[in-house]
């Protein structure tokens, strides 16, 4: 019973916001075309649940998450009225950050025969499609300031709050794609296994990645704000959400406590946690020499 009172509230809340923040009388197959698109946010996850189910495998679970990012956006732009180049620009963002992030997931799964995280939650039907809903739940805020922006029949001109955002977003795309691209070569190296990274922009933040995902997500908020009104202010919440998700619910916590697991007892590990920022990375560069682990 508490997981279908869980299932409900992660599936209707996104809702609930979705259906706040859309645009006046802007309707698709007679429902709201925001709620439609949260509908169909959450219809995708739930459908590959099943062969993921069948298969036990959450190998496709990423990559969905992101093909479900581009099929909202392209929905939107496609019903919007006359897009203008500001709102085209919100959805190539969304199609470059979810393109990259889908691929570089994917491969990474694929490399490492599958995910840690699901290991206990796969084998139980119930768990694993909480899983696939939180997705669903994910995708929904997340990109539903975006989504209201890209399909407002409004067009503002191009001003500071708009160019704000925008470098926001670059800034914190450039931060998420370099720290993954240094992880993943780290992980290469033979000669790194079972040790941490603090080195690059992980000298600078045990986290640096997540810093660049909860940034570029506040750029688009940031974007979006001429085009809100009335009760779609609600979609401010998206960069309220992303960050507590990655920082107090899962992201973070989760990794902390992995670190502590594998590295908990080693001087360097300690030393790491105890002078490198959580997340935000610091601007310079410590003077101390690299810590040998």
């Amino acid at each position: 019973m508490k997981k279908i009172i869980f299932i409900l509230l992660a599936a209707g809340l996104p809702l609930g916001i979705a259906t706040l923040a859309n645009p006046d009388g802007l309707r698709l197959a007679g429902w709201p075309t925001m709620s439609v698109l949260a509908l169909g946010a959450f219809g995708i996850q739930w459908l590959a649940f099943i062969p993921a189910r069948v298969l036990q495998s959450e190998r496709f679970y990423d990559l969905t998450g992101s093909i479900t990012y581009i099929a909202v956006t392209l929905v939107a732009i496609s019903v919007a009225t006359t897009p203008s180049g500001a709102q085209w620009l919100i959805a190539i963002m969304i199609f470059l950050w979810a393109g990259r992030l889908g691929s570089f997931l994917f491969r990474r799964i694929h490399a490492a025969g599958g995910d840690q995280r699901f290991d206990h939650i796969k084998v139980s039907s119930s768990r694993f499609f909480v899983a696939w809903t939180l997705q669903g739940a994910w995708v929904v805020m997340t990109s539903c300031a975006a989504l209201t922006a890209i399909l407002s029949a409004e067009q503002p001109p191009v001003g500071a709050i708009y160019v704000i955002g925008a470098v926001m977003w670059t800034t914190g795309f450039a931060i998420e794609v370099i720290a993954d691209r240094q992880k993943s070569r780290f992980r290469e190296d033979p000669g790194n296994e079972d040790q941490f990274i603090n080195a690059g922009l992980w000298a600078r933040s045990r986290h640096p990645n997540y810093f660049g995902e909860i940034l570029l997500w506040a750029g688009i908020a940031v974007m979006a704000i001429p085009y809100l009104s009335g009760t779609q202010w609600v979609v401010m919440l998206s960069p309220l959400f992303v960050y507590a998700l990655l920082t107090r619910l899962s992201g973070i916590p989760t990794l902390a406590r992995r670190g502590q697991e594998l590295w908990g007892d080693d001087p360097a590990y300690q030393a790491y946690v105890a002078n490198t920022p959580r997340l935000v990375p610091r601007l310079r560069q410590t003077t101390q020499p690299a810590i040998e682990n």
